[in-house]
């Protein structure tokens, strides 16, 4: 919602206070705006007007949800359902706000509702589609697979790029439908007026960096030790931008020491890019894109003369107000980049930081995991919408040649775990050989990664975090990379550690490294040696070395810049 369409929207309301409507419009542009206080004031003004109205409903669990009131969100969103029982909408916002409460069960039969009333959507085909593969229930997802990429090429459909990550789609087909995406947004927001050059010849670099996830959550994770390096770097200043409010944890504490740390917790667009404009940022980086919980209106707005899509979100923004992508040779090589939009920046090694500070405690004995006390122990920690049929295919296929062998997983959501144990059967595999685990604090889930002989990656969406983790922990990671960028980070990590022979160029090569390395106990104890040795001298977990190569290139792009010349390729 632009900031005419939110103006003429507080003066409808005063020119008619008694129009409930107007006050829902009002709410909706709030909450397009990102002010989620101002529209839950506006919604509940409205339901003050007309007691129970669907609409006026629907806003206020919106809001609710923004503000991160779960539980109150999914209970307003039942009430506007149950009176609005045809409106596919508010069914959708109904499916997001049960999926945020963990009732994800009753969210895909909010989203199958939705479907049911409109069939043809395939706005609502993907919603459907990406609830099915988190509670890694297949039925018909082929088809609505077909449905979805089938809109996407036809530019019929702006779907969610973050879950279209997770189809058999093509790097072409990625940029389409981040570019419907973007485009939207691009045509409902208007941009700041442009920073004067010249006003920042002689300063240092400042750079920014946006994400709802500094704090305990993998971005943190990922870069508390990244940004730690950074901060002793000479001519770079680094400030970050936090969309959540403060946890409390070591990690939130961390980044606040290393950073120049800015809570821009529930504040409108706006306000947040003219934060962001007011700390002299030169070079923006989105550590969300479209993965959900970001913010790319405000990068439309163009706070910064110079942005970044690096990090969370493995593909292109498809977003003119995006200049560049930072990655590496293995994940985006030179043949992807026409399909970015954005000019691509190479770190010389993997494009992924970690947190090289961070110890598992003791660990814990395989009876204590439900893990047989003999045999080997594959493992795949992913999240459950990347266990694609495909991929547990694969994983099976291992099971079935390697005797007394079992697959330990991470606790699905929902009926998850029984229907991968239907599907284990239906394999010819014994479902007893899936062992579960629940999520995990941090030292935890480290201890456990390492009792793993090798951890089995998934396509067409790979292990990122949890690959980084479980190569820090000293497990092996086994990996096919596909053709588009979040097939190909596992196989990254891996390269960057030398150790290409666990990058399959087949699901025939994948299954049998899998089986020979389960067959051979002496082959794993010698690639784990490998392993531990790389993980102390690789650049992989060298932040020191990664910050200084992030430090120059962002020197670079922002000396061209304040050069006049625009972005271009950049290699460091």
């Amino acid at each position: 919602m632009s900031i005419d369409e939110r103006q003429l929207a507080r003066q409808q309301v005063q020119r008619t206070p008694q129009d409930a409507i107007a006050w829902v419009m009002l709410a909706e542009a709030e909450l397009d705006a990102g002010d989620p206080i101002a529209g839950e004031l506006a919604a509940r003004h409205a339901l003050q007007l007309r007691p129970g109205h669907p609409e006026a409903l629907a806003r206020l669990g919106r809001a609710q949800s923004m503000l991160g009131q779960a539980e109150a969100a999914a209970e307003t969103l039942m009430k506007a359902a149950q009176a609005a029982p045809g409106h596919p909408g508010i069914a959708v916002w109904l499916g997001h706000a049960l999926e945020d409460v963990h009732r994800v069960e009753e969210a895909a039969d909010a989203f199958a509702h939705a479907y049911r009333v409109m069939p043809d959507e395939p706005m609502v085909a993907a919603y459907l589609l990406a609830a099915r593969r988190r509670l890694c229930d297949w039925r018909d997802v082929e088809a609505l697979s077909t449905k979805v990429r089938d809109a996407v090429r036809r530019r019929q459909a702006p779907v969610e790029p973050f879950a279209f990550l997770s189809e058999d789609a093509t790097p072409a087909e990625q940029l389409q439908c981040a570019r419907l995406r973007a485009e939207i947004i691009a045509a409902s927001v208007r941009p700041l007026p442009a920073v004067e050059r010249a006003s920042r010849i002689g300063e240092p670099v400042r750079l920014g960096f946006i994400s709802n996830g500094f704090g305990a959550h993998p971005t943190g994770l990922l870069t508390v030790a990244f940004f730690e390096a950074l901060a002793s770097i000479d001519g770079v200043q680094a400030h970050t931008f936090a969309l959540t409010p403060d946890d409390g944890s070591p990690i939130r504490r961390r980044l606040a020491a290393a950073t120049t740390l800015h809570d821009v917790t529930h504040r409108a667009h706006a306000d947040v890019a003219r934060a962001i404009r007011d700390a002299r940022i030169d070079v923006l980086y989105d550590l969300r894109g479209w993965g959900g919980g970001g913010v790319p209106e405000v990068f439309a707005m163009r706070p910064a003369p110079v942005q970044v899509n690096w990090l969370a979100y493995p593909g292109t923004s498809g977003a003119s107000w995006m200049d560049y992508v930072l990655a590496d040779r293995t994940v985006l090589p030179a043949a992807l980049a026409p399909h970015f939009s954005e000019h691509v920046a190479w770190l010389p090694h993997a494009f992924q930081p970690s947190d090289t500070t961070r110890e598992p405690e003791p660990a814990p004995t395989r009876a204590d995991c439900g893990l047989p006390d003999e045999g080997v122990v594959y493992c795949c920690f992913n999240n459950s919408y990347k266990l694609n049929a495909a991929s547990m295919r694969r994983m099976f296929d291992v099971l079935r040649e390697v005797d007394g062998s079992v697959l330990w997983l991470l606790r699905g959501p929902g009926r998850a775990d029984d229907r991968l144990r239907d599907a284990a059967r239906a394999a010819g595999v014994d479902p007893a050989r899936l062992v579960f685990m629940s999520k995990q604090p941090q030292p935890k889930y480290l201890a456990r990664l390492g009792m793993a002989d090798l951890f089995l990656d998934t396509l067409p969406y790979n292990a990122h975090t949890t690959a980084s983790d479980a190569l820090w922990a000293g497990c092996p990671v086994l990996t096919r990379p596909g053709a588009t960028f979040a097939s190909r980070v596992a196989a990254s990590l891996v390269r960057t550690l030398g150790l290409d022979e666990l990058i399959a160029a087949d699901d025939a090569a994948f299954v049998a490294t899998a089986i020979r390395l389960g067959r051979d106990a002496d082959a794993r104890a010698a690639l784990c040696a490998r392993l531990d040795a790389a993980r102390r001298t690789s650049p992989l977990f060298d932040m020191p070395r990664f910050a200084a190569a992030f430090a120059s290139i962002a020197t670079q792009m922002a000396t061209r810049w304040r050069n006049g010349q625009p972005p271009h390729a950049i290699v460091d």
